[in-house]
């Protein structure tokens, strides 16, 4: 069932545990049967000593009573640890329960030294499948369960996933349709299952707080996928029956808050077989070994009665802004799933910013929903007209490409209510594409994405899933109207942290969203790019490096592009292996990474083949820089996720000549736009800030004033200044005593600035603060300079003309880098200053004349 299929049945949600019917489906973060979304409430069944029938199960009439049992609780599903038998999964369907069948292995050996062994799992598989497939009762297979980190860790990472895809494969051979995972751990969390189709994962945290953050790291290692726990419990005989009823409820309740599309509380009983040993110091059950029901029972039972997801405790009104401009291809399939939205107080604002083809006349088609009609005046003007007309509380954008899951505004509002945020963003996800060319353009990079600083708290959040309150967004001026189609939601996020709020993101607020659908219209989309990165940069400049890419401190979800340069990531293991969270660090962002698809190297590349050939040289050496972008384009290719329909040697290697012309042409506009904003100042206006500096410009200066009543003193400001800049990777220097200056901040290879501030006590806690920011050239621009002159004496002196032509040159373009980069440097500093003295609370003053 494709996204749009579901988007017309997104009302009706499972409410019992027989309420489903047909095999389950996965969209986005959750699964799907029979038209309807369905959360998996299961309990872990098992292991048991083998019983008189020849299996691992009780015997049949304690299954029968234990079905009969879990259907009261309000349980959906079982998961086994053990393969059941066909007759065991004819009854578990009689009564309502789906079955998450585990396929049992030598997990805890070195399984891949043998192999016997390897065929012996293989063959597991298959047996078990085979045996299995089709029968209504099944939901997913899990082909293993927390192989042990020192296993993994014997064998690599690489080698361990590479087996377990194997695996996979096998399912997928006998029963294609069938849902596959494994189920995790944290000690080998870092393990990367791109091809399963969900993320399982056993977690037994017993502090709520941990729990929710972990979760959230979850739901982001699960990425476009849903997220099940399949293991988690507490032990009443250690810690009591109603210490395990209040940690099982909240940890339940915590779960299908967060977002995920399951949990499986462990376990059903007490009664529990592994190892060739029945276990009696452990109580995990929520019901005794003679099947009474425990205090968790009727815990967990109230939970599996709520409804999913969990209500909010109290619903502001949401207004929910679609701008669009020439979108009848997709305005319907937009406005069907909002008017499905499962939420109980909303309304939808329709802005046609001008368009000339079918896309009033299908807002029309929903009178229920507010249609404005206006000129094309451009993305963010049409989105500040929705905020205008909205009643809401909080103002919610999706663009009218989107479809929404039915659940979207909930998940976004129980952010704004849980964690107090003024801005909550969530995924957006490609929908099955209908053509090749389509997928191509879907699997290449550079689509809208959201920038997370943790789990939780997003430094960007894409205009296609972004929402505000109201009054946040009406406080920073809204959207800047220069903005006329790219660019809007980062200069808003960027505004909005300025002023000190911070951004939540919910990973189950998810949109589909369809992506350009020609390599046309996908290179056309990266050109606007580039122009709003270079109308970016003159709002914000200290955000930016010397080459016009933004700096983000954040990580940059779904983007996978990878040079020959780029560095591994990292695994913590703990010492000997031992650690109990074991994470994939990723390795931050580095510009000389990202060099290879930047148009100056290539640029630079192209120019060495020019002179090899001018001057008759061997091309080898020449292009090495142009083999390195190639080769980097290939490398991030054959990481992209291709629809499998559609993945073959043509698919890679489009989506290869996408990823390396995709750069080129953002860098190629950010600088035609960057010049355009130098040279025509009335259209492209530098961002002002709140006062005028008083420049001395001989001695490349400037000063600034700001008053106090709060008896705030310099290092206020200082380390204001430093935390500011010291993410973003600015080189910062602090004054030890030998200087004249407080701190100094470099800003590229040639310039740096050196700041002095002088408190002025007025009295009580009143303060003026006098700044002053010198432009210096740096200790390389200095030498470089140096070296030119020179080398330019050295030509005259003994009249060698081509040594003369080469210092000119040379001389002209370091003269004028240093220049620019001076002033880029005071610009930056100009602007950070602002931004934290408004942050801790000053005031401007205008400068002394």
């Amino acid at each position: 069932m494709t996204p749009l299929q579901a988007s017309s049945h997104a009302a009706r949600v499972v409410a019992a545990p027989d309420a489903a019917e047909g095999p389950p489906t996965v969209q986005g973060k959750f699964f799907w049967t029979g038209g309807e979304k369905f959360y998996l409430r299961a309990v872990s069944y098992g292991p048991f000593a083998v019983a008189s029938h020849g299996a691992q199960f009780p015997e049949r009439d304690l299954i029968e009573r234990d079905f009969m049992l879990m259907r009261e609780l309000g349980a959906n599903a079982i998961r086994t640890f053990t393969v059941p038998p066909r007759w065991l999964l004819d009854r578990a369907a009689a009564h309502g329960l789906r079955v998450v069948i585990g396929i049992p292995w030598a997990e805890h050996v070195c399984f891949l030294d043998s192999p016997v062994m390897v065929e012996e799992i293989r063959e597991t598989i298959r047996r078990t499948v085979c045996d299995s497939a089709g029968h209504r009762a099944v939901f997913a297979y899990i082909i293993g369960n927390e192989i042990p980190p020192d296993i993994v860790r014997w064998y690599g990472p690489t080698r361990v996933e590479k087996f377990l895809h194997a695996l996979r494969a096998e399912v997928q051979a006998i029963a294609p349709q069938a849902l596959v995972s494994y189920a995790n751990f944290p000690p080998t969390e870092y393990l990367d299952l791109a091809d399963i189709d969900f993320l399982c994962f056993n977690v037994y945290l017993h502090d709520e707080e941990a729990f929710r953050r972990y979760l959230g790291r979850l739901q982001n290692l699960a990425g476009d996928r849903p997220l099940v726990l399949t293991e988690h419990g507490i032990d009443s005989h250690r810690l009591g029956e109603e210490t395990q009823a209040e940690i099982l409820a909240w940890q339940v309740r915590a779960a299908f808050e967060s977002g995920v599309a399951g949990t499986c509380v462990f376990s059903w009983t007490d009664d529990w077989f592994t190892g060739g040993y029945q276990i009696d110091d452990w109580s995990f059950g929520l019901v005794t070994r003679d099947r009474k029901r425990k205090p968790a029972f009727h815990a967990v039972q109230a939970e599996f009665a709520s409804d999913l997801p969990p209500p909010v405790p109290h619903y502001p009104r949401v207004s929910v802004v679609i701008c669009a401009y020439n979108a009848a291809r997709t305005m319907d399939a937009c406005l069907a799933s909002l008017r499905t939205l499962r939420y109980p107080d909303y309304e939808v604002i329709v802005v046609n910013d001008g368009s000339t083809d079918g896309t009033r006349a299908i807002a029309e088609r929903y009178p229920e929903f507010t249609l404005i009609n206006q000129d094309n005046c451009g993305l963010s003007v049409a989105r500040n007209v929705g905020a205008e007309r909205a009643t809401g509380e909080i103002v919610a954008y999706t663009d009218s490409d989107c479809v929404v899951d039915p659940d979207w505004l909930t998940y976004l509002v129980y952010k704004f209510v849980q964690g107090g945020f003024v801005a909550v963003g969530g995924p957006n996800f490609p929908p099955p594409e209908e053509s090749a060319v389509a997928a191509y353009v879907a699997a290449s990079p550079g689509g809208p994405t959201h920038v997370l600083l943790n789990d939780e708290v997003a430094e960007h959040i894409p205009g296609c899933n972004m929402a505000f309150t109201k009054e946040a967004l009406l406080s920073v001026g809204g959207f800047e109207a220069i903005f006329a189609a790219a660019g809007d939601d980062v200069d808003l996020c960027w505004r909005l942290q300025n002023a000190g709020h911070v951004i939540g993101f919910s990973p189950a607020a998810m949109v589909w969203h369809f992506r350009r659908n020609t390599v046309r219209d996908y290179l056309k989309q990266q050109r606007g790019y580039g122009k709003a990165e270079a109308l970016l940069y003159f709002k914000h400049p200290y955000r930016f490096n010397m080459l016009g890419q933004s700096r983000w401190l954040g990580r940059i979800y779904g983007d996978f592009t990878t040079s020959l340069f780029s560095r591994r990531p990292i695994i913590y293991s703990g010492t000997f292996g031992r650690g109990l969270f074991q994470t994939l660090y990723e390795p931050p962002s580095s510009m000389f990474a990202y060099l290879p698809f930047t148009l100056e190297w290539n640029v630079f590349g192209l120019m060495l083949i020019i002179a090899a050939l001018a001057a008759g040289k061997n091309l080898l050496l020449a292009v090495v820089p142009l083999a390195i972008a190639f080769g980097s384009s290939i490398v991030t290719a054959m990481q992209a996720r291709i629809e499998p329909r559609y993945d073959d040697w043509r698919g890679r290697a489009t989506v290869a000549a996408l990823i390396y012309l995709g750069p080129l042409l953002r860098s190629y506009e950010r600088y035609r736009w960057r010049i355009k904003g130098l040279t025509n100042v009335e259209r492209i206006r530098f961002a002002e800030p709140t006062q005028s500096p008083r420049v001395r410009w001989l001695a490349r200066e400037f000063q600034l004033r700001y008053w106090s009543d709060s008896g705030q003193e310099k290092e206020a400001l200082l380390e204001g200044v430093i935390r500011f800049l010291l993410p973003r990777k600015y080189l910062i220097a602090h004054d030890l005593g030998w200087s004249g200056w407080d701190v100094e901040i470099h800003r590229g290879i040639w310039a740096k600035s050196q700041v002095r501030v002088a408190v002025e006590n007025h009295g009580g806690s009143r303060r003026l603060f006098n700044v002053r920011c010198a432009v210096k050239t740096s200790r390389a621009g200095k030498l470089a300079i140096g070296g030119l002159a020179a080398l330019l004496a050295i030509g005259a002196y003994f009249l060698v003309p081509e040594l003369l032509a080469v210092a000119v040159v040379l001389g002209v373009l370091t003269g004028l880098s240093v220049a620019y980069q001076s002033f880029v440097v005071g610009r930056v500093l100009h602007h950070v200053l602002e931004i934290v003295a408004q942050q801790i609370g000053l005031t401007p003053v205008e400068p002394r004349t």
